[in-house]
């Protein structure tokens, strides 16, 4: 049996087991066995699927079943990339599947979300291993259906039911613009299949539009600015174990699509389109981090955060694009390395951070970080592994989001070899706005650990929380020891992913882990080397010396003494710093332009005994100047069509006799 037919089978029971929930949702036992039958066919797709990219140097299965269109089939194939997207889809959903065994108890709706959570899986799955661009966009739309089922899963909620609304317009549009480049790339022979697309000639001009279009479709699901709107409403809406598959792995299938078309069956790119490429992807990242920094919202601020990073990632992609256009294989290689280690990265931290979240909202009730607090004394492990997670994606060593972005940076340096001037002059700009929204990121996550964590309970319910269950705290902790461990280790993901780097731009990094003490070397060491393990021994080492000298050699004399006040006398909650007074300077510096922030202060005048008030107006600067022009304009033409509906039988006749006398006309015209 072929890892493609494993697989296969994988879905199969995704989807046995979706039907299954139907029957048995209302059960008090549909919960566990749902989600316990949601692991079993999770961890053998992992498992086959990261055998499979371990020796993908050997063949790439395919198969073709008679469903789908009568002449065409529905074709699958298993190759490196597909392997890989698999591994991280795969993984996601063996954790979240974990976590939702105790998360799942406090659902309110369980009804609403069982049936949908294995076949959203089981379309991510799809996605990946479709062969033709048919299957392809089946496997597409039933994978959007299947997530907007679980965004809507809290209806009743107003706010969940405009996520769902602007989610499910955003998945069909995307879908529209990815039909239209299948198109192009099918020509007018319509070969649909993705052996055809690959070896056909596509002129410039086509491949131009196929990247608009793809831009616009897997950008859209991405959350690429600016088709990010739909991103912060629907990702906190979901159950936030969901919410972990939609942000950690949903948004990576939409990067697979991208890879998929322009790195395999798009050709020979332009250099060009790397640099359009490069520039979205600088903006997102920029955008998105400065959006998560001004959020009091947990869970939006998680959702904003995840535009930064896939940010990054295409700012990866695009220098890869860049690269290979210009024949340099090593930088190339050196660029998608980066963006596939932060895809696998990102899936990691941004899936505990959600969980974390989740654990806070099981316990407290609340995602406003404004009302909690002090949650560290009363949720230690959660508060562990959240911190695990903020300084990952705050791109810290030892963790593994500082050996992505680093292999990053390292590509950003190659840019003075380009011999497009534009290039030379984009790419380090784009490399100063990469490292200011890593900055940016870790100011972000120090609020959200600082102000959700630390500090004294702003509201009873803080103070009354509690640990949540072992499965939950199990799947984060999983997901920690990962964080660290592809951290300290990167050279094994470097040279797992060589195999994917390899089939797509005909070059790869140099083995990793044939380098001494376990470095990483990006190009040679006399320019750059990284090692993970030293620094995080040198870390432990360090850290425990210090501790060891304070409590051994300090005095141990009793001093009695009021704590320090920070100038605030009164011991209150209130008068500790708030999610906004922490983003306050950011705020003052960038938000002006960014999002047209403005501080209101209204002082009563003398006498006057209303107390004086403070509040923040800011604006999403990309809804209000794209989208809601276009609102309005839909609106005032669906109020006009809609006099249509109210005619007599004559003007419905005398409509359609006009109608087919233009018709004529352009007919004639046309012959």
């Amino acid at each position: 049996m072929t890892s493609l037919s494993v697989i296969l089978s994988c879905i199969a029971m995704f989807l046995v087991t979706g039907g299954l929930a139907v029957l048995m949702s209302r059960s008090h036992r549909a919960t566990p066995a749902i989600y316990g039958l949601s692991l079993l066919p999770s961890a053998i797709a992992f498992a086959t699927s990261l055998i499979h990219l371990a020796t993908s140097f050997v063949d790439a299965p395919t198969l073709v079943l008679p469903i789908g269109l009568p002449w065409l089939g529905a074709h699958f194939r298993l190759d490196a990339l597909s392997s890989f997207f698999l591994l991280v889809t795969n993984l996601g959903s063996l954790l979240s599947s974990l976590y939702g065994l105790g998360y799942g108890r406090h659902e309110h709706a369980p009804h609403r979300v069982l049936p949908f959570f294995p076949a959203f899986i089981a379309g991510m799955n799809l996605v990946l291993l479709a062969d033709d661009a048919f299957t392809f966009l089946i496997s597409w739309e039933f994978m959007s259906l299947a997530s907007w089922a679980l965004v809507m899963a809290h209806h009743r909620n107003a706010d969940n039911r405009r996520a769902g609304y602007l989610y499910i317009v955003m998945a069909s549009f995307g879908t529209l613009a990815l039909l239209l480049a299948f198109g192009l790339l099918a020509g007018p022979g319509g070969a649909y299949g993705f052996a055809a697309m690959r070896a056909a000639e596509h002129a410039p001009l086509t491949a131009g539009l196929v990247l608009i279009l793809l831009l616009l479709g897997a950008g859209s699901k991405a959350g690429l600015v600016p088709l990010h709107v739909w991103l912060p409403l629907a990702h906190p809406a979901a159950p936030s174990h969901v919410s972990a598959l939609m942000s950690g792995v949903m948004t990576k299938i939409a990067i697979y699509g991208f890879i998929r078309i322009t790195f395999d069956l798009l050709g020979a790119p332009m250099w060009w389109l790397g640099l359009i490429v490069l520039l979205l992807g600088a903006v997102t990242a920029a955008l998105g981090i400065l959006h998560a920094l001004m959020e009091r919202e947990i869970k939006r601020l998680l959702a904003y955060s995840t535009i930064e990073n896939i940010g990054v990632i295409f700012v990866n992609l695009g220098l890869a694009l860049a690269f290979k256009a210009n024949g340099m294989g090593l930088a190339a290689a050196l660029a998608l390395t980066a963006a596939l280690f932060h895809v696998f990265n990102h899936s990691l931290f941004k899936s505990l951070l959600f969980f974390g979240a989740g654990a806070v909202l099981t316990a407290t009730g609340e995602r406003d970080m404004e009302k909690l607090g002090g949650l560290i004394h009363r949720m230690p492990v959660t508060s562990f592994a959240f911190l695990v997670g903020c300084v990952a994606i705050s791109a810290l060593p030892p963790f593994n989001g500082f050996a992505s972005e680093w292999l990053a940076f390292q590509a950003i340096l190659q840019s003075p070899d380009l011999p497009q001037w534009a290039l030379k002059i984009a790419v380090p700009a784009v490399g100063g706005l990469l490292a200011l929204s890593a900055a940016l990121a870790a100011a972000c996550f120090i609020k959200a650990f600082g102000i959700t964590f630390l500090g004294r309970p702003r509201t009873s319910t803080a103070s009354e929380v509690a640990e949540v269950d072992r499965f939950s705290l199990g799947a984060m902790c999983v997901l920690a020891s990962l964080c660290l461990l592809a951290g300290i280790l990167p050279g094994s993901v470097i040279d797992g992913v060589s195999p994917v780097v390899s089939s797509l731009v005909g070059d790869r990094m140099p083995v990793q882990m044939d380098i001494p003490w376990l470095s990483i070397v990006p190009i040679a060491e006399s320019r750059s080397s990284y090692n993970g393990l030293l620094i995080f021994l040198f870390i432990t080492v360090s850290a425990s010396a210090t501790i060891f000298v304070v409590h051994r050699y300090a005095s141990r004399a009793l001093r009695r003494s009021a704590a320090w006040d920070c100038g605030f006398p009164e011991s209150s909650p209130s008068t500790q710093y708030t999610a906004g007074s922490f983003a306050q300077p950011v705020r003052r510096v960038f938000g002006t332009l960014a999002m047209r922030a403005r501080e209101l202060v209204d002082m009563p005048a003398p006498g006057d005994l209303r107390p004086a008030a403070f509040s923040v107006e800011q604006h999403d600067l990309v809804w209000e100047g794209l989208y809601l022009p276009i609102v309005g304009a839909v609106g005032f033409a669906a109020e006009k069509l809609n006099r249509l509906q109210f005619l007599s039988i004559r003007r419905y006749l005398s409509l359609v006799f006009l109608a087919l006398v233009l018709l004529l006309l352009v007919l004639a015209l046309w012959s």
